[in-house]
Order: C-alpha cells, then sequence, then structure tokens
C-alpha cells in the first residue's frame, strides 16, 4: 500500500490567496495551520498607496455646509419664484385695465398681495435665520417650476396686449383710409366744381386777349400728371425687365435719403421733368431757334399753334405733320430721354428707338404714352409764349433753404424731423418740377426735401 503524504498549504486554498492579493493589491497572503483558517498580512506602505482605503468619509462639518448651501439655495430659488409671480400678476393687472376688466384685475390684485405677504415672510425668515429645510432639493425644483409657469404666464399676457395693440392698429389703419377716401372724394368733388366754374378749367374758347396766369395754371397741372403718368409706365416697364429700382434711382440723385420706399418716383420724375422743361426758355426749346419776328407776331405764332394742337390726339397730329416743330421736339425729347441701351431692355430690342430717330413715330403704349405727354409740355411751352411778357422758367439748387414762396414741398416728413432751428431747418434734395414766372405772379416749382 502506497503512502500519499499531504502538503502543509491546501494548494487550492493557497491560489486563492494570491488572486485576492493580485485583485486587491493589499499585500502577502499566507495561510497556514489548518485548511479553514487563512492569515492575511498587509505591508503598511502598501496600505498607505491603496485609494480604497484611503478614502475620507465625510465629516459632520462638511454634512453641515452642504446642507446649508441647499437650503440657501432653495431660499433664492423660492424668492426668484415669488418675484416673478408678482411680475406676471402685475403683467396681468396692466392688461385687464385696458380694456377695463374687472373680474382680471381682482384676480391680479389677489395674487399681488398674497405674493407680497410670501415675500415678507421669506424675508423675517432670512433675518431671523430660519431657513430650515426638510427637503431643499424638493423645494428648490418646485420653486423652479413655480418659476418657469409665471414666465411663460408673462409671455402670454405680453402676447395678447401686442395682439390687441395690432389688432387697434389695423382699426387705425382702416378708419384713416376710410378719411382718405373721404376726402379724396371730397376733393374731385371740390375740384369738378372748380373747372365748372372756371378757375381750373382748361377753357375751350380761349383768346390771347384774355390769357391769365390761371390758364398757364391748369395746363401745367395737366403737364405734371401727363409726367406722373409716364413715370409710373415707365417703372412698371423697369420692374418688369427686372431693373434695381432702388439703384436707379441713386443714380439720379445720389446720396439722397428717402422718407418712404415709394418717394423713389421722385427722382424719376426729376429726371423726366429736367429732360423735358430743359430749353423751356427759348423758342422750341432751342437757343438756335431764336425768333427775329416782333413781340406781338411771336405771341400770336405761339397761340395759334397752341390752339391747333390742343385738341388733337398726338399720333394723329404726328402723322399729319411729322416735320413740324412739334415733331421734331418729340423726336429730340425721346432720344435724349430714352437712351439705347434703356430701350433694349424694356423692348428687347431697338426697333422703336430707331423708328423714332428716322423720323417716324410708332403707336405702341409707351410711345404713345410719351408723346401725351410731350405735348402737354408743348402746349405749355406754346401758352407761356403767348404771353406779355412771356412766362420764363426757374429751377432751384440743391441744398437751397426751402421758401414757401418759391417752393412746394413734396415731403412734409422733413419738416417733422425739424426742430425748427436753422442748421436742422429743411433743405432741398432735389427739385422735381421747375418752377415759373408770369409778371409778377410766381408759380411755386415742386422740390424734395431732407
Amino acid at each position: 500500500m502506497v503512502s500519499v503524504k499531504r502538503s502543509a498549504v491546501t494548494p487550492s486554498k493557497s491560489r486563492w490567496a494570491r488572486t485576492f492579493s493580485k485583485i486587491f493589491h493589499i499585500g502577502d497572503v499566507t495561510a497556514k495551520g489548518s485548511d479553514d483558517q487563512i492569515q492575511e498580512t498587509l505591508s503598511d506602505e502598501k496600505m498607505a498607496d491603496n485609494p480604497i482605503m484611503n478614502r475620507k468619509l465625510p465629516s459632520d462639518d462638511e454634512d453641515e455646509e452642504i446642507r446649508d448651501r441647499a437650503v440657501k439655495e432653495a431660499f433664492l430659488s423660492k424668492l426668484f419664484a415669488s418675484l416673478s409671480t408678482v411680475k406676471a400678476a402685475y403683467a396681468q393687472l396692466q392688461f385687464a385695465q385696458s380694456p377695463y376688466d374687472a373680474d382680471g384685475i381682482q384676480s391680479a390684485d389677489q395674487i399681488i398681495v398674497s405674493e407680497l405677504m410670501n415675500l415678507s415672510e421669506l424675508k423675517q425668515c432670512y433675518l431671523k435665520n430660519q431657513l430650515n429645510e426638510t427637503s431643499p432639493e424638493a423645494t428648490q425644483i418646485s420653486a423652479e417650476i413655480q418659476e418657469q409657469k409665471s414666465l411663460l404666464r408673462t409671455y402670454e399676457i405680453m402676447s395678447k396686449k401686442l395682439d390687441y395693440q395690432l389688432k387697434l392698429k389695423n382699426s387705425e389703419i382702416t378708419f384713416l383710409k376710410e378719411k382718405l377716401a373721404e376726402a379724396n372724394r371730397d376733393n374731385k368733388s371740390l375740384e369738378k366744381r372748380l373747372y365748372s366754374s372756371g378757375q381750373l378749367a382748361v377753357p375751350d374758347n380761349i383768346h390771347l386777349s384774355g390769357l391769365s396766369p390761371s390758364h398757364f395754371v391748369a395746363y401745367l397741372r395737366q403737364s405734371i400728371k401727363s409726367v406722373r403718368s409716364f413715370v409710373r409706365l415707365l417703372i412698371s416697364e423697369m420692374e418688369s425687365a427686372g431693373w434695381d429700382l432702388d439703384a436707379a434711382a441713386t443714380s439720379i440723385e445720389p446720396d439722397v435719403f428717402f422718407w418712404k420706399p415709394n418717394h423713389k418716383c421722385f427722382a424719376f420724375e426729376s429726371f423726366v421733368c429736367k429732360e423735358m422743361f430743359d430749353g423751356f426758355n427759348y423758342p422750341n426749346f432751342s437757343a438756335d431757334h431764336e425768333s427775329l419776328l416782333e413781340q406781338k407776331k411771336q405771341q400770336q405764332l405761339f397761340f395759334d399753334e397752341f390752339m391747333e394742337l390742343k385738341s388733337v390726339r398726338p399720333a394723329d397730329y404726328l402723322a399729319w405733320k411729322p416735320k413740324s416743330t412739334f415733331a421734331t421736339f418729340c423726336q429730340t425729347k425721346y432720344l435724349r430721354l430714352i437712351h439705347p441701351k434703356m430701350e433694349s431692355s424694356l423692348s428687347g430690342d431697338l426697333d422703336q428707338w430707331k423708328s423714332v430717330n428716322s423720323g417716324e413715330y410708332p403707336e405702341v403704349p409707351f410711345f404713345l404714352s410719351f408723346a401725351e405727354m410731350a405735348k402737354r409740355i408743348w402746349l405749355l411751352h406754346c401758352l407761356a409764349f403767348s404771353f406779355d411778357p412771356k412766362v420764363s422758367i426757374f429751377q432751384v439748387s440743391k441744398k437751397s433753404r426751402f421758401s414757401e414762396v418759391y417752393m412746394e414741398s413734396l415731403s412734409d416728413e422733413a419738416f417733422l424731423s425739424s426742430d425748427g432751428t436753422p442748421e436742422n431747418y429743411p433743405h432741398v434734395a432735389f427739385a422735381v418740377v421747375p418752377g415759373f414766372r408770369i409778371g409778377k405772379t410766381v408759380i411755386q416749382c415742386q422740390v424734395y426735401l431732407h
């Protein structure tokens, strides 16, 4: 019988001890004696390097400091939540006053009184250092929720207030539109009465001996009206062709601030008037045509031409007298006013421009609108040379100080922005329609102010 001698340490337990030592790094582990007993020895140096064994538990003082901080944060959260509630209630109180809402005012008042009492209690707790909270974390979360609800309520009230103000403004706009329409109707009625009384009407039975400034003013109004009609058509054509109207207006009148976006049309009117009225003081708009006729004969000549053209369509007159002075005037002004590049951009080709340049006058809407404007200005020119002394034209220069005697403003906004001092008094940005003198009578020029 073979006997086997047992080792002093069980191999399995010895391996367990070594494995435990490697995992936890707590020093050498030795097992002595029986299988049920294991002795562990820990080195002092390795224990000093072990983070698990070295971790310190919070002391009572540290616990108290953390809790005190949490209590203070909870107190501040309650304070800000209460203030937000007061702010929301005050917003509701303001909103309920206009339009008047008695229930809304009473509800807001109760909330404000309640929150002011709550704030007073918080103040007393702070002064007496009684900020004890059984659960400061829960209190802080609850207070933050209350604050967010109050902020949301404030925004809702402000949104309602803005909606109400928008409706009020829309109502005011509707009312003003109705007043404007009523004023326009009254103006048209008054204009008809003035025309019927002969004060503004363009008389059919006008005589050379009976000319008066009112006749000239009546035809000037028609001329300005035809200029603006042509400018509207020109702007419409430019928009359809993809022009940058802002850039075009700036190129005509640079460094000008326009009070309203639609005021840019005055820059185009200024450009058209400058071209069309250029040379107005000369017979037939040219210094080369200075008449050698005596004054009376020249007056009669221009008056006869005025009477011949005033009742005829411009297209018919051009077809009837293609070599007349009026035809020459139309040709010259059209070629100066409408550049070939503009013509090509608006119509896609130069056929119309070439026709006018060759002395032909196409019956297309754009040229017919121009011809109507040209006729009105030509009639005004003929009428001016029918007066004795003849009517003279005048312009005002840029940066001139506004004068009510010689100028009519097209931008009254300039007066609203002025404080009345000489430095800030409105000045001329550019002239739109020229002015005229008939003896001692002055017809104001129209200007755009800044």
